[in-house]
């Protein structure tokens, strides 16, 4: 197992909507690996195939310890009240911003034998599904904020040693 590096924005790697995984192979479970091991570190609530470079549709978690993937995710639902939540990104280090998310959410995808898995939640795992499916259709958490927060935070970016 790898951690892998984190691709930062704007890296075209990241506009792009991830591709479905048709068949569950050596290399896709060796990418699962890696983005288990990449996301297994304190303060990572998620990373996408995408922030390492990878275009194919899977995502790894750690919410409140638990470590897991979904594969080929699609968010079901999102539900209940529209929150301003402050949000980061691994790809955008260092720039918090208040991000509209739903109290509750629901994606639906596989494990590496195929099976069907469903995760869904409230709070941080609720955000976390938004957040990382939404990395999955090349879109990143700066695209979600209002017109004045984005403002704010891509002033931020410019001005980040990163950038």
């Amino acid at each position: 197992m790898t951690v892998r590096e984190i691709r930062r924005y704007p890296d075209p790697v990241l506009r792009q909507p991830a591709a479905q995984i048709v068949d569950i192979d050596d290399g896709v479970r060796a990418l699962v690996r890696d983005l288990l091991e990449t996301t297994d570190m304190e303060g990572r609530a998620g990373v996408a195939a995408p922030q390492i470079g990878v275009g194919l549709a899977v995502f790894s978690y750690n919410i409140d310890g638990e470590v897991g993937y979904l594969i080929n995710p699609v968010l079901e639902s999102a539900w209940g009240e529209q929150r301003e939540i402050d949000e980061g990104c691994l790809s955008v280090p260092g720039i918090w911003a208040k991000a509209p998310r739903y109290e509750f959410a629901r994606a639906r995808g596989i494990d590496l034998e195929g099976a069907e898995v469903v995760l869904e939640g409230e709070g941080l795992m609720a955000q976390m599904l938004q957040h990382e499916t939404d990395h999955l259709r090349g879109v990143v958490y700066l695209d979600v904020l209002s017109k004045e927060q984005r403002r704010m935070a891509l002033k931020q970016v410019r001005e980040s040693d990163w950038f």
